[in-house]
């Protein structure tokens, strides 16, 4: 039986082949493969989409959560908030700058920072005297932006900084206002499975600060100034390429099209499913989801079978993310334990990713339904 693809990169690739292969062609002759003339144009692109001063890529998503973190001088001593549910860069760029991660649980329904666990957590380290609070790094989970409203009003009363992690959010919305652009600074990632990617590894960070834009630009090359061999700072080699921004640029032209399909196949998710399972995404008024992932949930003791039977039907599936960022052994000196964020840590042994993308036709999304009803069914049954 043939699998139905979880993201159709293929489909995607031979929509937009002759401008894409053109567009390569054309960096490729110029023999600009380093700040080529397109990157400064994407930046230019990418600012307008969301709304933001400026933007500055870089060679990936990580990338742009460390330069903006070094920008800001975060290190040693520093409390740096997030949610324990989300990949671990996250929180990896905060523990390799020496600050301390403070995990903070999720909202059950979003999947997003819970603002009333985040001011607890402040309080708390605040309270211990220990760490300095600095930064909150929000995450728009699977596409969805964050609650931004709740968490700018708790940065507000306790000076803190946001760096939104919009690696998934891209093309996201709240209240009017583009993901990306919720809070001092924004990063996303344009590794291949995002919502808007590239063909290799890309970031971006956005800002409205001219003067943090400056040095970012700095850091992202060494740490450089006007002239290529005096260095003000010390930096990182962190450059998008001029390929990369190519294929991004005719992949930006597409992008609010493609956009429109993914609401598309969430809202046939949502016609086949709602009613029938416990669980499917919600998206608050407001806001509006990029849909990087279509995320349900079952039962604990059913995923495992259900997975399986889905497998078996030829179709795939993911989980995100298996393991809470506060239990996983690269964390380990900050003490988290089990059952210390539980709602996360509910939503980890529950969650199941069904494939979602642009070009996933009704049919297809139908024989992803049928299949996963099928298989709970019969997970259910096995079960007793």
């Amino acid at each position: 039986m043939t699998s139905i693809p979880f993201i159709n990169l293929k489909k995607q690739y031979e929509l937009l082949q002759a401008d894409i292969d053109r567009a390569v062609n054309t960096a490729v002759s110029a023999t600009k493969y380093i700040n080529g003339p397109e990157v400064g144009q994407l930046e230019g692109e990418l600012a307008e989409y969301v709304g933001a001063g400026h933007c500055v890529t870089c060679a990936n998503g990580t990338d742009a959560l460390t330069l903006v973190l070094l920008a800001w001088g975060i290190g040693p001593g520093d409390a740096v908030f997030c949610p324990t549910f989300t990949f671990i860069a996250t929180a990896e760029v905060v523990a390799l700058r020496g600050a301390t991660p403070i995990f903070v649980d999720i909202d059950p329904i979003t999947y997003n920072i819970d603002p009333a666990d985040l001011e607890e957590k402040i309080v708390a380290v605040k309270a211990e005297g220990k760490l300095r609070p600095k930064v909150i790094i929000p995450v728009d989970l699977f596409g969805l932006p964050f609650d931004y409203e709740r968490v700018a009003k708790i940065a507000d009363d306790y000076k803190l900084l946001i760096l939104e992690d919009a690696a998934q959010g891209f093309g996201g919305v709240y209240g009017g206002k583009k993901a990306g652009t919720l809070g001092s600074a924004g990063a996303t990632s344009f590794f291949p499975a995002k919502p808007l990617g590239c063909y290799g590894d890309g970031g971006a960070i956005f800002t409205d600060d001219a003067n943090l834009a400056e040095v970012l630009r700095s850091l992202r090359s060494h740490g450089s100034g006007a002239e290529k061999y005096t260095h003000l700072r010390l930096g990182m080699n962190s450059r998008l390429d001029t390929i990369q921004a190519a294929i991004l640029l005719v992949k930006l032209a597409a992008f609010p099209n493609e956009l429109d399909l993914r609401q598309n196949v969430a809202e046939r998710y949502e016609r086949a499913l709602v009613g029938v399972l416990p669980f499917v995404p919600a998206v608050p008024g407001g806001r509006l989801s990029s849909w990087a992932q279509y995320t349900i949930r079952v039962p604990a003791d059913l995923r495992s079978a259900t997975i399986e039977s889905l497998k078996a039907a030829g179709v795939p599936t993911m989980i995100y993310y298996p393991g809470c960022l506060h239990l996983q052994p690269a964390f380990a000196q900050f003490g988290g334990r089990p059952g210390d964020l539980k709602k996360a840590e509910l939503a980890s042994n529950e969650v199941l990713s069904l494939p979602m993308h642009p070009y996933l036709t009704a049919d297809e999304q139908k024989r992803v339904t049928d299949a996963l009803l099928e298989g709970l069914a019969s997970a259910a049954s096995a079960a007793g």
